[in-house]
């Protein structure tokens, strides 16, 4: 049977823990992820796990396909966030990334090029 803490404590404590990351997250950061949300359309958000090479990070991508990709200190807090600015938010290891965002990068490069 599994030990699962579902209690007033443990959910005390993720609070706290979530809350001193937030304090850790430079301005920068949270800037920009907030204007993106704020400036684009149909804004969902892909959480990308930690692996040895990398850490946890936020890929956020707008209706148009248009998306902005930055480390989070958990991935955690790239779940939070998403609820906090009421963006629909998937796990990147489960739910694969939009074809609109590949759409997106292809119609870019071709602008490029001329």
């Amino acid at each position: 049977m599994h030990n699962v803490d579902v209690g007033w404590f443990s959910r005390r404590k993720r609070e706290v823990s979530l809350a001193r990351e937030a304090k850790q997250v430079p301005d920068a950061l949270r800037d920009h992820l907030s204007e993106f949300v704020a400036t684009r359309r149909g804004v969902e958000a892909w959480v990308e796990q930690p692996t040895s090479f990398n850490k946890p990070s936020i890929l956020l991508v707008a209706a148009d396909g248009e998306s902005t990709r930055r480390g989070l200190p958990s991935a955690d807090y790239g779940y939070d966030f998403a609820a906090a600015h009421g963006v629909p938010c998937y796990d990147a290891g489960v739910v694969p990334y939009p074809r609109r965002m590949r759409e997106y990068g292809l119609r870019a490069k071709k602008q490029g090029q001329r």
